[in-house]
């Protein structure tokens, strides 16, 4: 091993370990993989070679070389394909990572091998991935930021995605999602004359005693349309969504009654409950059969954190242009939810608290990587039942919120139908919450009433949380910019009390068809802001989702490697160039955003100008039209009065 690639050998063994990938150096505990390398010779001498690093994850090899100098990632022949010749194979990673690679399919039951050739440091490196099977020829592959693709939960998912080039199971998932959820809202819409905010109610209730099911409390078959009070559809519905409840020991009784009280459009529905000559049965019990074989059988609500019933709230507002924006409800992508919890580091020690919670996908975002990390039984029932906590305004969202976690098993939902800026801190304090997560309503705020502001909830929230806490929030970026004085006032009043520890500029398009521009801000609870303390600004526009026609923001090819690249600046592991972060001191009259502190010294081409010009007449006409036309006037107007 040359000492000058020690560093990177170092490096490259690190990033593997980081992503759970098991590996072995110089040769393979696999038998016939280490029999296969004994005539791997770079020389073609029939004797042994090993490349540093070889993997087995489920039925593909990975095989990674790795060079010092990044002069030396890849060599091309003149007609621009790989040289194989035999110093192109010793001096360059990729090179030889095919030579290896080849080998190995040929030489061994392994016919689904990747080749890596690496080069660099943790600084500044490059990742270049090519398929290789037993046949002639290679299949290139995007170069990376990392090595998550290649970890034991998201091979099979890349090589579905990269190497056959088919939409993977998320994609197919959340094409049916949409597709279902277009077909039930047609059908809540004729066969039930339901009003938008219901919708969702009966989804939720219908899942609930449908999962009644398995203890004997419910069965699809009882649902005769029978017309007999007590004895209808809706009655025996009730009745399993009653049983599901108790048996989930949902308490206090006023919080149980609340809820029934909720779900009770589906027993008080005379349409609901009547039979419908054209589906030859009540629509109580069509929703609960297509429901069952769609949705309920379907989803394996343990093994994922896709908040599939906010999803579902979320798709029936986009059809009936319902209460979801003028109530200033944004429901979170499930994407977004997960990168949070990644940001604060959530740990199964933690006490999660969520004040706005809506339909819970903060929490249950939270919930599965908790889970996912304990080590014992006990420790998974304590996470269920003591360490996630959620308070929701909304009575009709806090119903689809306890659905969401009773579904999950979460065994005693801890949320509350309350106002949580009328909470105490003090009193909320109590619950313990090492870790907030917030998406709060957005452009309540007003001159009039700045107790709604953005700025507001983030303070409250993290008045609200134990000493050292971690708060991760979702808002609009001008939020961040704080024009107004009340919006001034709390951002000083947080840098008093609380730590800010960066922003991240999120994709424009991430709560796509609302027309707002997202950032993530983290925050330190009861630790006053050093003024000597530095944040990073990161601008994450470009994190891999991207729109698609009639299906909306999707998971594109590339946005597992950017996320990961993202923590690992995030965290110090690697460094990045200022036009991805920007690490800066912060006063209170900042605008806390990557923009703000990002010098570029680049002269810009008439494209870049055009695309300013266009991003900036967007950003104006979304403020416009959440009434914050205030952030255009000079400061000597009424911005500061």
């Amino acid at each position: 091993m040359a000492k000058k690639e020690v560093k990177t050998d170092l490096w490259v063994a690190s990033q593997l370990e980081e992503c759970k990938i098991p590996y072995d150096a110089q040769g393979s505990n696999v038998k016939e993989l280490d029999e296969a390398l004994k005539t791997a010779s770079k020389r073609g001498t029939g004797k042994a070679g090993y490349p540093e690093y070889v993997s087995v994850v489920g039925d593909y090899a990975i095989v990674i070389e790795d060079k010092a100098d990044m002069d030396r990632q890849k060599k091309l022949t003149e007609n621009g394909v790989l040289d194989v010749s035999v110093k192109a194979v010793t001096d360059y990673a990729v090179n030889g990572a095919y030579f290896y690679a080849k080998h190995i399919a040929q030489n061994s039951s392994f016919k689904k091998v990747f080749a890596v050739g690496v080069s660099g440091d943790e600084k500044h490196h490059e990742i270049t991935p090519l398929y290789v099977d037993d046949r002639e020829g290679y299949k290139e592959l995007p170069d990376m930021e990392s090595f998550i693709s290649f970890a034991p939960e998201n091979i099979r998912e890349y090589y579905t995605r990269y190497v056959l080039e088919e939409p993977t199971d998320v994609e197919k998932t959340t094409a049916q999602i949409l597709k279902d959820a277009a077909e039930l809202h047609e059908y809540l819409r004729t066969y039930g004359t339901l009003k938008d905010q219901d919708k969702p109610i009966v989804v939720a209730g219908i899942l609930l005693a449908l999962d009644e099911i398995e203890y004997g409390g419910f069965s699809i078959s009882s649902l005769t349309g029978d017309q007999t009070p007590g004895m209808r559809d809706g009655d025996k519905l009730m009745n399993a969504i009653r049983g599901r409840l108790t048996r989930s020991n949902v308490g206090p009784d006023a919080k149980k009654d609340k809820l029934l009280s909720e779900f009770s459009i589906i027993q008080t529905s005379f349409r609901l409950n009547e039979k419908n000559d054209a589906l030859g049965k009540t629509p109580l019990k069509f929703y609960t059969e297509f429901l069952n074989d769609r949705v309920f059988r379907n989803i394996k609500y343990h093994k994922t954190s896709e908040d599939f019933i906010g999803r579902f709230y979320g798709e029936f507002m986009s059809y009936s242009g319902g209460d979801g924006q003028t109530l200033g409800i944004i429901l979170t992508p499930r994407h977004i939810t997960d990168l949070m919890c990644d940001l604060v580091n959530v740990t199964p020690a933690d006490v999660v608290l969520d004040p706005t919670c809506g339909t819970a996908g903060f929490l249950i975002s939270a919930m599965h990587r908790m889970l996912a990390m304990a080590d014992t039984e006990q420790q998974r029932k304590n996470i269920k039942k003591k360490q996630l906590h959620g308070f929701e305004l909304q009575s009709n969202m806090f119903a689809v919120a306890c659905a969401n976690m009773i579904l999950r098993r979460d065994g005693n939902s801890n949320l509350e139908c309350c106002d949580f800026l009328a909470k105490n801190p003090a009193q909320v304090q109590m619950k313990g919450a090492t870790v907030g997560l917030m998406n709060p309503p957005y452009s309540q705020g007003t001159k009039a009433d700045p107790s709604q502001y953005e700025l507001s909830f983030i303070e409250h929230l993290l008045d609200s949380l134990t000493v050292g806490a971690r708060a991760a929030v979702i808002v609009p970026q001008s939020s961040m910019t704080g024009k107004s004085k009340a919006e001034k006032a709390f951002k000083k009043n947080i840098m008093k009390n609380h730590t800010l520890e960066g922003v991240i500029t999120c994709n424009t398009d991430t709560f796509y068809g609302v027309g707002t521009n997202p950032v993530i801000a983290v925050f330190t609870a009861h630790e006053p802001h050093d003024a000597d303390k530095v944040c990073k600004f990161i601008d994450f526009r470009d994190d891999g989702y991207e729109v698609r026609a009639h299906v909306g923001l999707v998971e594109g090819d590339s946005a597992k490697d950017k996320k990961q690249h993202l923590l690992d600046v995030w965290n110090g592991r690697a460094e990045a160039p200022s036009k991805f972060c920007v690490e800066s001191t912060v006063k209170p009259d900042d605008e806390w955003l990557h923009s703000f502190y990002y010098f570029n010294d680049e002269i810009p081409t008439d494209a870049d100008f055009e695309k300013a010009i266009g991003d900036y007449l967007t950003f104006e006409f979304s403020m416009v039209m959440q009434n914050r036309e205030y952030l255009f006037e000079g400061d000597d107007g009424d911005a500061e009065s």
